[in-house]
């Protein structure tokens, strides 16, 4: 016999993974802006 589908459950689920996912975009993209933040530093340090 057949489950009956829990579309609320399977629905949530779906949107934490897609929440995870933006989170985890983010936290890179945030990282490598900071990383460019640090090079321009040392590149300003190292002209004057």
């Amino acid at each position: 016999m057949p489950r009956k589908p829990n579309y609320d459950f399977e629905r949530r689920e779906r949107e934490k993974a897609k929440a995870e996912k933006k989170a985890e975009r983010q936290r890179a993209k945030q990282e490598k802006s900071d990383e460019r933040k640090e090079e321009r530093a040392t590149e300003d340090s190292d002209n004057s």
